[in-house]
């Protein structure tokens, strides 16, 4: 099923994915106002406290709710949904927070820090400089725990995927894919260009609050 309307210009539509999925896609790009107002659509179904919501997720431009179906009427979910998307949502209560993160560019840390340079046409010292020489909106997690989608990097840099995944990247790797950048938070298979690493842990299950990065955060990587 697919709901659209019209939304101050940009394309607002209700995707319901199976029996206990539904996603409300806010528009079509990578925009920061646009994940403004999924971070706040999110927040707004999470307070209505719904019986049977089992997760509520935005995206870089998208919220997706998972339920079950046995104790949730997805209909109605729907509509509450569009509702609150259509609604005036306190944008302004989600202030960034910026989090700084160490990184050790190049040599075994980076391994692809030089065919960044060569994708770009400079040295890997104004690959790091480009990299580190602006902050990142985190838009979303996913992928893995604590694994940010952060953007976006400069144009020059903005180095496409391996065309073949490595089969282990490191815990900390820090990568670049086309105009994203991200934190790998476990060891795991992987196809974005490494080009350092940190010692920061971006997720730790044995802490309070296991995610160090949220959607709607700041960071800015810091050459150690």
């Amino acid at each position: 099923m697919s709901v659209t309307e019209r939304e101050k210009g940009s394309p607002r539509q209700t995707w319901t994915l199976g029996d206990s999925c539904i996603s409300m896609h806010l528009g079509t790009q990578i925009d920061p106002v646009i994940n403004v107002r999924c971070i706040a659509l999110a927040d707004a179904v999470e307070r209505l406290g719904v019986r049977g919501v089992r997760d509520v997720v935005p995206t870089y431009n998208a919220v997706t709710v998972h339920f079950d179906p046995r104790v949730t009427d997805g209909v109605r979910l729907t509509h509450e949904l569009e509702r609150l998307a259509a609604s005036d949502l306190p944008l302004t209560a989600f202030a960034t927070r910026t989090v700084e993160i160490p990184v050790q560019y190049g040599g075994a840390s980076g391994p692809d820090l030089g065919a960044v340079a060569e994708f770009a046409q400079c040295s890997e010292e104004d690959v790091v400089r480009l990299h580190a020489g602006r902050p990142y909106r985190v838009y979303m997690l996913g992928f893995l725990p604590g694994f940010a989608y952060m953007g976006s990097v400069d144009a020059r840099i903005a180095m496409p995927r391996l065309d073949a995944p490595r089969l282990r990247v490191a815990a900390g790797s820090v990568g670049i894919a086309a105009a994203q950048t991200g934190i790998y938070p476990s060891d795991s298979p992987g196809g974005w260009r490494i080009i350092g690493r940190t010692s920061t842990k971006v997720f730790d299950a044995t802490r309070t609050e296991p995610f160090l990065l949220r959607a709607g955060d700041a960071v800015t990587f810091v050459p150690a």
